[in-house]
């Protein structure tokens, strides 16, 4: 394991679409990282986009739908979609909605998702932060025990 193979862990954790759903897979299988290693960099790599997003997501979305283009489209139609499916998780359980949202790792769910959930329904950033770390230690768990289980991933080669 050299620095290359721990900077494109964190940076697969990084994106949108891959998270630790990519960079966990992606570390033990194809870097031969052990476990935990793998663990810690996919779960510090997935935080990073957070810390960025939970403070500013309010001031990039008013750029992103000041004029039209489809990545302000998206963000309004993910945020609304996120509000009608979401809305009575969050008005039983609050903040802590956010980590089953987070927790499973499937497409279109995860950190990034969880940071617009929290934009989409005014739960403030300080609030947010802990559920998302919750769910996306979750996830991180979830998504190491089936690599070390052996479980296929379509997307990743042995």
């Amino acid at each position: 394991m050299d620095l290359t193979d721990i900077l494109s862990t964190v940076f697969s954790a990084m994106t949108p679409v891959g998270e630790l759903r990519l960079a966990i897979p992606l570390a033990i299988k194809t870097y031969d990282m052990v476990w935990y290693q793998a663990f810690g960099w996919a779960f510090l790599g997935n935080m990073v986009p957070v810390v960025i997003l939970l403070p500013g997501l309010s001031r990039a979305s008013r750029l992103l739908t000041v004029f039209p283009n489809p990545l302000g489209r998206f963000v309004l139609w993910r945020a609304e979609q996120l509000r009608r499916g979401q809305m009575k998780t969050f008005e039983r359980w609050g903040p802590l909605g956010l980590v089953p949202l987070v927790a499973l790792p499937l497409p279109l769910t995860g950190a990034w998702t969880g940071c617009l959930a929290s934009w989409a329904l005014g739960i403030p950033p300080r609030r947010a932060f802990l559920p998302i770390a919750l769910g996306v230690f979750i996830a991180a768990v979830i998504v190491t025990a089936l690599v070390e289980l052996s479980v296929n991933f379509p997307f990743i080669g042995d």
